[in-house]
């Protein structure tokens, strides 16, 4: 039997669902501050804004869970 009998719970799950929360919180943010027209436009135009950051933030977030979801071999 192993150490951790249930899958995903690791450091690799946390850290993941923390990336992908705190990416979250900046997208409802910015949608109450302001309008979802805006924030589209924040997202489709060339400069570097922080919704693009967070939608890399919700990427990198679930490749840290799949990377803690993922068969550990002996």
């Amino acid at each position: 039997m192993s150490e951790y009998p249930r899958r995903g719970r690791n450091w690799y799950t946390a850290m993941g669902v923390l990336f992908v929360v705190v990416g979250a919180i900046v997208i409802m943010q910015n949608l109450l501050i302001w309008s979802p027209e805006f924030v589209v436009d924040f997202m489709f135009n060339g400069d570097i804004t922080s919704e693009k950051i967070s939608l890399g933030m919700f990427a990198f977030g679930g490749f840290l869970i799949l990377w803690g979801f993922r068969k550990k071999y002996a």
